[in-house]
This record gives C-alpha cells, structure tokens and sequence, in this order.
C-alpha cells in the first residue's frame, strides 16, 4: 500500500464505523464490475450508516477526491468504476422495513431487489420493475439507473414507483427529497428554486422531448413539476446514476402479485417478421413482450436440456408475450386470440406453445430471464460485448431499425446477439468482438458511434434502460444538442465540482468506449517448474524495459494446459456478479452468502489472479497476509463452478492462490494437522479405546482447541474398533479378481475406513447382492482433500500419485472404481488431473463413479436386483455440493427411492457448511453454522425422523446442528435387501439436543 492510501485509510478509519479497505489487493478486486472496463479505486469504503457515508463525502470534499457509489457490481457500462473512493452498501446496509399493508416498502441501498420481493410476497406484493439482474442488483442501483426491465408495460421504471428519498448530497449534506416546493427556505427549496429556472430557460427544448416516446435518459424533467408548483425532487433523482447525490435509502410503491399469468412463445423464421408482430400483438392487453435472436435460442438449447425439443430449429426468432387477469377462463381465450392473430399475414409465427401453468410459465420465462448470463456461454477469443447494450427505438420503427443495425454490423464485418424488450423497443446488441486485439478495440469505437446513428436516424435514444456509464456517456452530447446545456447547469446545481461519479453521464470530458478497457493484451510470463507456459505479452515487456524493472514472472503450482491457460480461466470471469446471489434455486457462494463481502465472491478471486497475471498486482502480493484471507474464503465446495454462467473454474484458480501462498509461508498448525489426519487416523486406530477416550475428553478436546485449533464445540467421530481395510483384507477383498463379469475397485477414503466401516461393508453385501466382483487395493491412501483445499499442492501431489498407481492399473485389469465418499470421487474426476499431467490420472477420472450413480446406472441398464424388502420409512435426504457436481440428477434419492413403502423427501436448502475438515476448525466453527443454517433449520422443521447424505462432512453437520441421526443411502440401500440387520437401531435413534447450536449463533 502506497503512502497516500495508508493516510487515506488511516483517517477514514477514524470516522468510520464501517469498513475501510485501501489495500491493492482490496482495491483491485472493486477494479471492474460486469463491464468491459478497469479502474482502480484509491480505497473502498462499506458503510454500515448513513453518517458513514456523510463522514466518506466530507472527508472527499476536504481532500478533493471523487466519489463512487457502487451496489452489487452488476452494471455493464462501468457505472460503479473509478479512481476515486469506492462506496459499497450491498455489504451492510440491506434494511427493509415494509408498510403495514405492503402498499410501500422503504429499503436501504444495498438491498437486493429479489429479498425486497421476497419479504413483499408475504403482503401479496411485489416491486413491479423487473430488471435482468435482479437476483443481485440492488435498490440503490436499480433506482439510481431508473430500471425497468420486462413488465415495463405494465409497471414502468423505479422513476414511477418512488415516493421519497434520502440522498446525501455532494456538500455531505443528508437531505430528504420528496414533493417540495420552489419558495421553501431549505436546502431542497433552493434545488427545486434551480430546476424550475432551467426548465423555463430551456422550455421549449424540453418539452420537445417530453414528446418523445423513448426520452428516459439523463436528467429527465418529465413528471417532476407538478401542476401545484411543487417539483418532485425524488422523482428527479432517480435515474441520475449517482452523479448528482447518493442514495441512501428510498419509500417505493409495491403492486399486487398479478392472481393468473399466461405466456406465450411464438417461433418467426425472420427477426423482423418478430419485431412486426410484435407491435401487432400489443393491443391484446400484453404485460410484457421479449424478442430473441436464434443466436440466444441455440445457447439455450445447449444449455438446458429442457428446450431441446420446446424450441425449434429452424426458428430465426422468438417472441415471448405475457398477459395477466382475474380468471383462467379468459386468459385461455386472450392467449387462443393471440396465437390467432400472429399466425396471420407474411410476418405469421409458423410455430406457438402457451400455458397458464406456473411450473411452464417459469420454464419459458427462464429463456429471457437467464438472456444475459447464457452469453456467456461463448467460448474463444470473440465474446459478445455490452457497449451498445441500451438503446431504444419506437416501437413502430423497431423492425426497420433492426434491419438497418444488421447493415451497420456487416459493414464493420461483425455479427451480434440480439436481444429486446420489443414492446417498449428497448434493444439489447452485444457485437462479437476480440478486445485483446488493436484492431477490434478500434472496431468498437467505429460500431458505438454508428449503431448509435441509427438509433438516432430511427427516432431512438441510447442509455435508456441502464447507465451510461463508461461505454455511452460520450454520446450524450450528440444525442441532447442545445439541451447538453441544461444536463451542465443540473450538474452544477446538485455537484458544482464534480465530486460524485465523475465522468457518467455529464462531464466536459467523457472518454470514448475503448478507453479504460480491462488489459486483456497484457500478460506476465508463466511458467512451471523450467518450462514457460505462457511468454510475457508485449505491452508487458515494453512496460518492464521503460521502467527499468526485471520482468514479472508467476511460477504455477497445478497443471493448466493449453486449452485452459491460467490467463484464459482468469480471464472467462467476466463479472457479471452471478455469484452473488441469495437464491434459493441455486447454492452459489454458500460463504458469500453468509458474509455479503466482496472478498468472498467467486469473482473476487478470479480478480485477484487476473490482478497479478496482467501486471495490475504484484506476484509478491500472493503471498501476503491479505491474498491468503482472501483465497481462505472459499472451502471448495465447487458450486460457482456448476451455476457460474460462463463455467468459470473458480475452485482451480483458488488452489492456486492457495499454493502461492503456502509456497512462500507454509501451512499453519491446524491445517497441517488437519492435511495428516489420516496418519493420525491410523495411529489412533491401532489403540481405539485410548482414541476415543481422549476424542471424548473434554480436556483433550481444550487442549486441541488451544493448541491446534481444532474447535472444541465439535464432537469428532469416534475412532471403529476395526478399519474397513483391515476387514477388507481378512475377507480376501484385497486380491486382483482374475475372472470376468462387472467387477469394481473401491476407493475407501478417509471416514468409511477409520469410523464408520459399515459403509464399506454395506456396498460390499450390496455388490456381493448383485454378483459383482469386489476389490480393494491396499496400497490406496485417503484422497488428500484436506491437503487441496489447504493449498499443500506438493502433499497433495504425492497422496494422487501413490493413488493413481494402483487405481490406473485397477482400470487396465478391466475394474471400474467407485467411491462412497463425494469428495474422494471429486478428487480423482477433477483435483488429480489438476495435480498430475500424465494419462494415469485421466484414465482413473473417466472410470470412476460415485457408489449411488454407479448403482442407479446398474438400474436403467436393468441390471440391479430389485428383491427388496419394505421399509416403511421417511427420510429426509441432503444432497451434498460435491455430489452436486459430480451427480446433477441426484442418482441417492433415486436409488433409495425404490426401496418399497420408503418416503424420501428430498430437503434443499443449500449448504451444510461443514466443508471437509474446514469446518472443524476454531476459526471457522461459526461460520460453518451460519452458513449451514437454512439447511439445520429445515433438517429440523422436516416431519422425518431421519436423514441421509452421502458425505461423511455434512453427516456430521446434522447429526451436530440438527440433532438428527444420518446415515448414508448405501447402509440403507444394503438394510432394504436385509443385509445390515444391524440399522434398525440406528434408524430408531430419537433425535439430540440442539440448544448449544442455536445459543453459538446468537
């Protein structure tokens, strides 16, 4: 950290309660957004208050330092970017408090638009616009862009749903902006005295555009001066994009959840033909109508199997309409009239589905609501870009215009995604560019400037929807003329120095579109061990010569192939903050969404690698204290990896953050000990009655608190009298099976061999059930997961070798590997080829399964005997994140499931957040209750008396927060073929107290 940062940091620490980061690494990570741009902020401010924030701006005035205010990084024109001090409310300002009846809401901030609805269902409400982003966008930004989204046609943009305001404004001043009028004596007197003069200065200019059907950028005049001469200042400030004061909290307007939906998906064979119809279609009543190119509908095929066959092929285009009402009867005959009408004349939709059902209507609308995350998707050097992201036409003129951008973009030998609201004529072009490239860096200027003309040509706007930002603000002059005039005495009124967002929206120098790019031409050199990966690009050596400094070079500890460089994972990180999200359909970041700090995204640490391999960090910063905070906010859980929309292999980048660390510094205690406790597993097993005396002591259980940092709170397994290899062996099971026929190799791991061998041998009666072959190599050893996720890539490496030697030559003799345990099958299908780059670790992850998939798969083929008792029982099944990501389509429940009379209900509510050995740490001990919370709560308010999972982590977990007995599919699997008699007393087991959890998170 420089010397001015250290002040800076150092003063605002004084007189803020929140937190104040000027560290690089922090800086870096609020670097970019969901933008194609990159700019460093002097330090990041999260305010817990509003005098936070009043403290932030004061302190800006007195030292002349521009002001940032940012939500959840969501925007794609840069608007949340600067080099001036950062403010993020997503962090702790996310207050909602609603109104008695649900009619108006008041919300902070940082409050995420979907929590808003969620706690707004209770009411029968919601907030009616509808942006893309709302997952994660948040209140200060959906109001400080004037959102819309979708339902514009019938709820309008956050512009029609404010009622008041709290806005601090450029002088630190906190003022309530509502209805006020010009002859108050007050601060907002004085603002209201200054709108209504520009407005009659400019009168003529500004009524002109009131008249236009897209005028819904800039400092908009329309609404604001009411009949009776009050002027609604509230009004006005939303859409301003924090140029002229900051949000700090806001009362908005809710609307009733609509009692029926309909929708309907209509095919064109021409994207013009779609447009057309659309206009047509809107004298039907619609609340919403989105088009999509066939660019969007191909992605969406490949990547949700559910649209394979719902969407058609020789589809160009796509209309999807949405109408409301009080009965069923009569949207059934409005779809039916729809469908009619669109099926006529030369535009007709040769194809249509509609439904009123809400499981299919949320299907369709996934098309458009996941548009934007799909485009992500794209694989290679050309991407689809977002500078000309926003623009609008009239809707009459949207056909015409479509045709004349499909020109524009030919012209420049381009292609885009085309994506709109055509109802309203909001338009979504994302052209495919190479921004590493001089030339298409060039090109992007040449297509902003020209799209830009024919919106403008065509009677349109750009920047209607969303911010101006970096990407359109330059092209505002050109598209207001004379009235660029009035948006400068506005900005003098509310900023006059320029203090808040500089550079958005208004400013006497706006940069062009391709200034302040992310430095996708800049790479350090990489290498491993003598050989280089990756050549320094040449910006980078340029750079190194002018400052005389030795060029920077990154030493990586796991294998990154050609195809998958450690630059392009990096760099497929895009930002768009996805993984931010709360929602309960997805299970992205379980620690982000128990901390809501940036650090602990998924993106912040593709961030921070990408920092360094671009030369914006130093390599020494991987190895300070911060980096490894930073790095120690992931557990690998590989849950961003599934659900990020652009697949980006966060938890690989992770382990090598991890082991840059651990290179320089070393492991610490715990982790190290943790890392061996398979060593130390088989010690204590030689003497299991003195192990489970000192397990279960409690001043054992102090002293390994204390001195290793193991959390005394835990109760550790206890240690089986016999392990299940030394069973293995006795049973022969340790012997090559020289004849043919289905024959398996099993990979114990860790828990199955050293405390609950009964897994083991439940898959054994079960295989033996089925007349498989079983065998068990000795020379295995636990998979080394502990060692991965700690960042000991040398431990690590040795622990995959000596496995892969025996498993690889278990595969040549024809034996398929299987595992019980999620996280060793993890281990050899994605961490070993991380480790080793020989054809042993490939070989071994293309043939192992996880023991329940294995089965089922036996059970499609028809080759798993069914003769099994009846259980009449009830369970209540968690799916672990690592089996979520080896086993999509759930294979245990699937598996227990046919079991007779057995009831499995399946309880999703997220991550158990015990995490492996993570959780069993001093450290982390409350933060793996917190974030394992949602899924105890619903283990406990679950009817069963009972539960299962496959991983021996999250069984712990339970079994400790939810006091309910867990056990793993395979025992109970093996029970119903009557093969374990001795599970019926563990599935009588009444369930534990659970006071001592609840009390730890209080």
């Amino acid at each position: 950290m420089d010397s001015e940062r250290q002040r800076i940091q150092d003063d605002l620490r004084g007189v803020v309660r929140g937190e104040v980061l000027c560290d690089d690494i922090s800086c870096q990570l609020y670097a970019t957004d969901a933008s194609i741009y990159q700019m460093t902020p002097l330090g990041v401010v999260r305010p817990r208050t509003a005098a936070d924030v009043i403290a932030t701006v004061q302190y800006a005035t007195e030292h002349d330092l521009a002001i940032h205010p940012r939500g959840s990084g969501s925007g794609v024109s840069g608007e949340s970017l600067g080099n001036g001090l950062l403010l993020d409310f997503s962090c702790f300002m996310r207050r909602v408090t609603i109104d008695r009846d649900g009619a108006t809401v008041t919300v902070q901030c940082g409050a995420v638009l979907a929590e808003v609805n969620a706690a707004l269902a209770a009411y029968g409400r919601t907030y009616g616009p509808d942006p893309a982003t709302r997952s994660i966008t948040t209140m200060g930004s959906v109001l400080s862009t004037n959102a819309s989204g979708s339902h514009y046609l019938r709820s309008g943009s956050a512009r029609d749903t404010i009622e008041s305001m709290r806005v601090v404004m450029a002088d630190g001043n906190l003022l309530t902006l509502a209805k006020h009028h010009p002859d108050e004596p007050t601060p907002q007197g004085r603002l209201a005295r200054g709108i209504v003069e520009i407005e009659n200065q400019f009168h003529s200019l500004i009524a002109a555009r009131k008249a236009s059907p897209n005028s819904r950028s800039g400092y908009r005049f329309d609404g604001v001066i009411l009949d009776d001469g009050h002027v609604d200042l509230a009004k006005f400030m939303v859409g301003t994009q924090g140029t002229l004061g900051i949000i700090v909290d806001a009362v908005v307007r809710t609307e009733p959840i609509p009692t029926h939906r309909g929708v309907a998906l209509l095919f064109f064979r021409r994207l013009d033909s779609a447009a057309r119809c659309a206009r047509r279609a809107l004298m039907h009543g619609l609340v919403a109508c989105d088009l999509m190119d066939r660019r969007l509908l191909q992605i969406a095929r490949e990547t949700d199997s559910r649209f394979a066959d719902l969407l058609p092929r020789e589809a160009e285009a796509m209309l999807l309409v949405e109408i409301q009402g009080e009965s069923l009867g009569d949207l059934y005959d409005r779809l039916a009239i729809i469908r009619q009408e669109c099926a006529k004349g030369p535009d007709a939709a040769f194809a249509a589905v509609d439904t009123v059902r809400p499981s299919e209507r949320d299907l369709y609308w996934a098309l458009s609501r996941r548009v934007i995350p799909r485009l992500y998707r794209f694989k290679g050097s050309d991407a689809p870009q977002p500078f000309t992201e926003d623009i609008a036409v009239p809707p009459d003129r949207l056909p015409a215009a479509l045709i004349d951008i499909q020109d524009t973009l030919q012209r420049n030998q381009a292609t885009a995604t085309v994506f709109a609201h055509a109802g309203h004529g909001q338009l979504h072009i994302r052209p495919f560019l190479n921004l590493a490239k001089p030339q298409d860096r060039e090109k992007l200027n040449d297509l902003s400037n020209q799209i830009a003309e024919v919106v403008w040509k065509h009677g349109g706007e750009v920047s209607v929807e969303h911010a101006a930002g970096l990407s359109r603000s330059h092209l505002l002059p050109r598209q207001y003329g004379q009235l660029w005039q009035a948006m400068g005495q506005i900005k003098r009124l509310f900023d006059s120095v320029h203090r808040l967002n500089p550079g958005k929206l208004f400013g006497a120098v706006l940069q062009k579109p391709n200034e302040n790019l992310r430095p996708l031409d800049k790479t350090i050199e990489v290498s491993r061990g003598n050989r280089t990966l990756i050549a320094a690009e040449k910006p980078v050596v340029e750079d190194s010569g002018i400052a005389s400094k030795p060029l920077a070079q990154l030493e990586v500890f796991q294998i990154w192939p050609p195809g998958g460089s450690v630059a392009q994972v990096t760099r497929e990180c895009n930002g768009c903050g996805r993984c931010r999200t709360h929602s309960s359909a997805e299970r992205q970041c379980p620690m982000f969404r128990a901390s809501h700090r940036e650090e602990a995204s998924p993106r912040a640490k593709a961030n921070l690698l990408r920092g360094v391999l671009s030369g914006q960090l130093k390599v020494d910063n991987l190895a300070e204290d911060r980096a490894k905070e930073v790095a120690d906010l992931c557990f690998n859980c590989h849950q961003c990896r599934v659900e990020c929309p652009a697949s980006v292999n966060i938890p690989k980048i992770v382990g090598e953050l991890k082991a840059q660390y651990v290179a320089t510094n070393g492991l610490p205690l715990s982790d190290l000990l943790l890392g061996r406790i398979d060593t130390i597993a088989a010690v204590a097993s030689q003497i299991p009655w003195l192990a489970n005396l000192l397990i279960r002591g409690r001043l054992s259980r102090w002293l390994a608190d204390r001195l290793f940092g193991l959390s005394a709170a835990r109760e550790l397994p206890l240690i089986a009298s016999e392990t299940f290899m030394r069973y293995a062996a006795k049973r022969r099971w340790t012997k090559l099976n020289p004849h043919g026929g289905l024959k398996v190799a099993y990979f114990v791991d860790h828990f199955a061999n050293y405390h609950d061998p009964d897994i083991g041998r439940a898959l054994a009666e079960i295989l033996q059930h089925n007349g498989i072959g079983l065998y068990v190599p000795s020379g295995q050893v636990a998979s080394g997961m502990a060692r991965i996720s700690a960042g000991d890539i040398k431990g690590a490496r040795r622990v995959a070798r000596r496995n892969l030697r025996v498993l690889a030559e278990a595969v040549r003799q024809g034996y398929t590997i299987i595992a019980t345990e999620p996280a060793a099958v993890l281990c050899l299908k994605h961490e070993y080829p991380n480790l080793m780059d020989d054809q042993d670790a490939h070989l071994v992850a293309e043939n192992s399964f996880e023991a329940c998939q294995f089965l089922w798969n036996l059970h499609q083929e028809s080759r798993l005997s069914l003769d099994l008792n009846t259980l009449p029982t009830e369970i209540a099944y968690h799916q672990p994140c690592h089996l979520r990501v080896l086993d999509p389509d759930a294979a245990g429940p699937k598996l227990i499931g046919l079991i007779p009379k057995f009831e499995v209900q399946q309880i999703e509510a997220g991550c158990t957040g015990m995490a492996g050995t993570w959780g069993l740490q001093r450290k982390n001990y409350r933060n793996s209750l917190r974030v394992g919370w949602p899924l105890i709560s619903a283990m406990r308010s679950a009817g069963n008396r009972t539960a299962a999972t496959e991983c021996s982590a999250c069984k712990m977990q339970i079994e400790h927060g939810a006091g309910r007995k867990t056990l793993h599919p395979i025992k109970l699997f093996a029970y119903a073929y009557g093969r374990l008699p001795k599970l019926e007393k563990e599935l009588d087991t009444k369930k534990v107290d659970t006071k001592k959890v609840s009390d730890t998170l209080k």
